[in-house]
């Protein structure tokens, strides 16, 4: 008897739980109904991308016939074809610009991450005025003249990379964001605990927060290595002589402006108008854009497991 009358109330109790409510829960027409606004607004970035990529394989003759169209009736590789007729000039920008983008993301990690841990140690005596040096340059800078007066008059830096390099090495938002991601994720605790165990500032630096602070740094590296990779306007000042290899994004550009002299031009030049009545011009543009933009693309697959996480919790308190 005394097992038929706990049993029930057991039961009832398992009901109760079963049915507490969650207040965070979404009822399944509202949890729809997001899904296709956040799947629409996904398209809607996704779609002009792809729509470039189409157009980058469309016939020119068809192009100014029928106008842009996602289904065209011809297509074509003539732009392409255009854009590697450079040969190993587009070979060699191409790689002076992943050779740009390595180093300077490897930099840039390093000098953000130190900077940023020694914003962030309490103990630190003057973190006062080094956050005062970062945050006075995101409200006024030294501008575009003093800054090539240095990189050409001091360092001597004229026609080599590290002018593409040392621009954009230090940036005061990626320290903010990578300090206050030291501040909110690594435990003082832990830290101290390191101490005792005799580990001084750098061992434990490199041991003990770089390991736990992955989805910052890949968040940052992700900044830096878009930062450098879509840069054309340090190669335009710093590089000046034909017997330096630009970056791509510096080369594609400047092929752009080569083709549109010669359009404009063509009259003038008796040779040209032929050369220029058949020069893809539209479909060339676009395939600018997929050539530059392709190899970051694929990049990005590798940095987006740490990258929701790392800006999230390195922009909670700005």
């Amino acid at each position: 008897m005394p097992q038929a009358t706990t049993q029930p109330a057991g039961q009832l109790e398992a009901g109760r739980r079963k049915k507490k409510r969650d207040y965070n829960a979404i009822s399944p027409f509202w949890n729809a109904l997001f899904n296709v606004i956040i799947g629409l607004f996904t398209f809607s970035c996704i779609f002009p991308f792809i729509y470039v990529i189409v157009i980058s394989f469309t016939d020119e003759q068809t192009l100014a016939l029928n106008g842009f169209s996602l289904f065209p009736s011809k297509l074509s590789t003539q732009a392409y074809e255009y854009i590697f007729k450079s040969g190993s000039e587009l070979l060699g920008s191409f790689g002076v610009t992943l050779l740009v983008t390595v180093l300077g993301t490897l930099l840039s990690l390093t000098l953000v991450t130190t900077y940023a841990y020694a914003l962030s140690r309490r103990s630190f005596e003057f973190r006062g005025f080094f956050s005062f040096l970062a945050f006075f340059t995101m409200l006024f800078s030294g501008g575009m003249v003093p800054g090539y007066i240095v990189m050409t008059q001091f360092l001597h830096l004229q026609n080599t990379i590290w002018a593409l390099i040392f621009p954009l090495s230090m940036n005061a938002f990626f320290i903010i964001v990578m300090r206050t991601f030291f501040q909110t994720t690594i435990p003082e605790e832990i830290i101290e605990s390191a101490k005792i165990d005799g580990a001084g500032e750098f061992l434990t630096f490199a041991r003990i927060v770089l390991p736990v602070s992955l989805p910052g740094i890949a968040t940052i590296g992700l900044f830096s290595s878009l930062g450098y990779w879509n840069d054309w306007f340090n190669a335009l000042l710093y590089f000046n002589s034909p017997k330096v290899t630009p970056p791509m994004q510096f080369l594609l550009m400047k092929i752009e402006k080569n083709m549109d002299f010669l359009i404009q031009n063509a009259q003038n030049i008796g040779s040209a108008v032929d050369f220029a009545a058949t020069m893809p011009q539209e479909t060339v543009r676009m395939a600018m854009v997929v050539l530059a933009t392709t190899p970051i693309v694929l990049a990005y697959p590798f940095f987006q497991r740490y990258f929701v996480q790392g800006l999230t919790v390195g922009s909670v308190k700005g």
